[in-house]
């Protein structure tokens, strides 16, 4: 999944679901074509999950926005560890500083 993807075109994939919608079996299709007989199978199931045809499943669009939160919350996470590590390298300063008697600063 991580390094194969886009590698079919979405004018491909739809014209492939297409044709499955209109009867022919995806055994056929992937013979004729390169994409799996199940790869088939998957984009018919995840075009019919997008067009509200199924239930059962995760929309594409639902899908993506789970990817990019994800992204945002691990970038979050990452931001907020450097905060903290800057504001206690701060407040060590400080007090350091304070214990020197000299206002907050110190010579390194």
């Amino acid at each position: 999944m991580a390094g194969n993807r886009e590698r079919y075109s979405p004018e491909l994939r739809r014209h492939l679901v297409e044709l499955v919608r209109s009867g022919r079996r995806p055994r056929s299709l992937a013979r004729e074509f390169e994409p799996s007989e199940q790869t088939i199978r998957n984009w018919v199931k995840q075009a019919d999950l997008d067009d509200g045809r199924r239930g059962d499943g995760i929309r594409t669009e639902v899908r993506a926005e789970l990817r990019r939160l994800k992204r945002d919350n691990k970038r979050l996470r990452i931001e907020r560890k450097i905060l903290r590590r800057a504001a206690a390298w701060f407040a060590d300063e400080k007090n350091a500083g304070e214990d020197l008697g000299q206002g907050g600063r110190r010579d390194l």
